[in-house]
């Protein structure tokens, strides 16, 4: 089945809206499906759309403060006690404040806890180094039994909650700050676990996850132009990988190209290097972060400054298959 992207998603007009708000939808619409949901936060409850959900259901929403560490534990006892707590706070401090107690308190013990960690990425713009969360995915995923997503846009980050309510297990879910486009529809689906083929193409597998989906259709486009045609690969969830999917399309094109708001080293590329490295060893390489802090500036100067951008990813790709070539197994 193809998957249904918005027709709109390469105009220049393309509807944008934040990330974090498809969360707050989501969590309330989940609240309104199961009363066992509570919601958790520290003292950024409107940052990170916590709001909606406060208004809607006061008796089972909790301001923790900025007490982080407080802030998981009280989630963990929830959720040892019957609940199904959603923690959030900017992912700087969650996990960045707190990841001991996330190991020992959530994870080890294998609690369904919800942590959301918004205003991830450089594109937090103004606030800065201190503020642009770039490490969250390594440190989430080398946790046993926690489950790590990351939504493209906003209404798949309210399917992404919604199905996370459901599931029973620890999971971490980074969240954008900023107004980012729009390029699934209502109907798209969204599977924790499952990775989705965007674009179809022969010449590279461009694998994306969160923001960067966008911005690699649009690398995609301009790549077509030249007459290279790159497949797009949509990665939802960095852990559990969608292992079946990954290697259906590297076997395909017999290189890959993976795109992260965040470092390179230990993130999603290193995932998926290390899926390849084990299962089909192909040329791969990683955009992201290279091994330095953000700085401050506005969003979609600093995407352009750090070359994640469509058009600036086009020309590092386009170089990659310039000098690399396919391979295969067979």
């Amino acid at each position: 089945m193809s998957y249904p992207l918005n027709p709109d998603v390469l105009k220049d007009d393309v509807m944008r809206e934040p990330i974090r708000a498809g969360f707050g939808r989501g969590l309330k619409a989940a609240g309104q499906a199961n009363d066992q949901i509570v919601a958790l936060c520290a003292d950024l409850t409107e940052s990170v759309q916590m709001h909606l959900f406060r208004e809607a259901f006061p008796e089972r929403f909790i301001e923790v403060g900025i007490a982080e560490q407080n802030l998981v534990t009280l989630g963990a006892g929830f959720a040892r006690a019957g609940k199904i707590p959603f923690v959030s706070s900017y992912a700087a401090f969650s996990p960045g404040r707190n990841w001991e107690q996330i190991r020992t308190t959530v994870a080890l013990n294998n609690q369904p806890v919800k942590i959301i960690g918004s205003h991830a990425g450089v594109s937090v713009g103004p606030d800065g180094a201190t503020h642009q969360m770039l490490e969250d995915i390594a440190l989430m995923r080398v946790l046993p039994n926690m489950i790590v997503v990351a939504p493209g846009d906003s209404l798949e980050a309210e399917k992404a909650t919604k199905a996370m309510a459901e599931n029973g297990k620890p999971v971490y879910m980074r969240l954008a700050r900023e107004k980012t486009p729009i390029f699934s529809t209502p109907e798209a689906p969204f599977e924790i676990g499952k990775a989705y083929v965007l674009r179809e193409g022969h010449d590279v597998a461009l694998l994306g996850t969160g923001t960067m989906t966008y911005q690699l259709l649009v690398a995609a486009d301009l790549l077509s132009k030249e007459g290279i045609e790159a497949e797009v690969v949509h990665v939802p969830t960095v852990k559990p990988l969608d292992a079946e999917t990954i290697l259906a399309s590297v076997k395909k094109t017999g290189r890959v190209v993976t795109a992260e708001e965040a470092q390179a080293a230990g993130g999603f590329g290193s995932a998926v290097a290390e899926l390849l490295g084990e299962r089909l060893p192909v040329p791969i390489k990683r955009i992201g972060m290279l091994d330095r802090f953000g700085e401050s500036g506005e969003p979609d100067q600093l995407i352009d400054v750090f070359n994640m951008t469509g058009a600036k990813m086009m020309a590092t790709i386009k170089q990659f298959i310039d000098t690399m070539p396919r391979y295969h197994q067979d």
